[in-house]
């Protein structure tokens, strides 16, 4: 296929959600968008990089583009927004078949569809591995933009789910696939490895409370993001427990693994970690479960100073993802 041919199949695989703001889509220099004049933009980019981020001979096309978008769309629920549009750079090896681009923006476009995000344009290009680098735009009320500053001391640290599944997903793809179907549990771990679950929707109500002080995405571990929690916001924290999936635990007790690590440092979990006001935790938790489903659950909480510890004072240091050394 050339270029230009690739691009109208690419378009063709996707559906428009937001037409009347979408005012130029694929296929010109640049997409226009209309925005919102009550909100605020929320931008973000997260690329994936063949052999760094992904394996080819692991994960399907689709289950590839699926956590690329995943991966931004985390980001945007973080900050209490939800998603209007992305923009895609796909860089694809010389060899690979016709097939593979046009697979991988299935699950780019059937995740986008489900979650309101219009695909609005990007880049094709040759490259050595395969790349997906996307762009995505959100929009959030001015009154209810979360960030990672603002935790104050006092306040409860939550996630929005148990953590480590998507750590026990990818030690059964990478290294003990004949198990991946062993048990229900096992099961799970590898679907919240390949087609992770960003959430919009427990992102989008916690931002709207007032007693939600500061958010942020355990994309890179929750050692790792507490951590920035703490340095944005210029406190400490208290990490008292450490919430793990039983889909984790289950896998862990089969390969000996610690499931416990695979919480704390694991990563690609996608739950989110909040700071709420102490004094509104309860309530709040208990209204959460009420409109997501998903229990909030307590996992410390913020103190005077610096960095994260355990009850006993002993020091956390951030042991998840690091984009440029692991």
């Amino acid at each position: 296929m050339t270029e230009d041919e690739l691009i109208a199949r690419l378009r063709a695989r996707l559906r428009s959600v937001r037409e009347r703001r979408l005012l130029l889509g694929i296929g010109d220099d640049a997409a226009v968008w209309q925005p919102a004049r009550a909100n605020r933009s929320v931008i973000t980019s997260d690329a994936l990089v063949e052999g760094a981020h992904f394996r080819r001979d692991a994960m399907t096309p689709a289950e590839i583009g699926h956590r690329a978008l995943a991966a931004n769309l985390s980001d945007l629920a973080a900050m209490g927004a939800r998603p209007v549009l992305a923009t895609i750079v796909l860089g694809l090896p010389p060899e690979l078949g016709e097939d593979w681009p046009l697979e991988c923006y299935d699950g780019i476009g059937a995740l986008a569809a489900r979650t309101g995000c219009e695909i609005a344009g990007g880049d094709l290009t040759r490259s050595p591995a395969v790349l997906l680098s996307i762009t995505a735009v959100g929009e959030v009320r001015a009154s209810n933009l979360k960030t990672r500053a603002g935790a104050r001391p006092g306040d409860v640290l939550a996630v929005t789910g148990p953590l480590g599944a998507s750590r026990a997903g990818l030690r059964l793809v990478l290294d003990a696939p004949d198990l991946r179907t062993a048990e229900p549990a096992f099961a799970d771990a590898v679907r919240t490895f390949l087609t992770p679950e960003p959430r919009l929707r427990e992102g989008n109500w916690l931002a709207a409370s007032r007693h939600v002080h500061a958010m942020i995405d355990t994309s890179d571990g929750l050692s790792t993001d507490l951590g920035r929690l703490c340095a944005a916001s210029g406190v400490g924290a208290i990490l008292e427990t450490v919430p793990v999936h039983p889909a984790a635990a289950a896998v862990a007790a089969r390969t000996s693994d610690d499931a416990e690590r695979w919480a704390r440092d694991g990563g690609e979990d996608f739950e989110l970690l909040v700071a709420i006001d102490r004094h509104a935790f309860a309530h709040l938790a208990n209204r959460f479960l009420k409109h997501t489903g998903r229990p909030l659950l307590r996992i410390g909480r913020v103190i005077p100073g610096a960095g994260v510890q355990t009850p006993d004072g002993a020091a956390i240091p951030p042991s998840g993802w690091d984009h440029l050394s692991s």
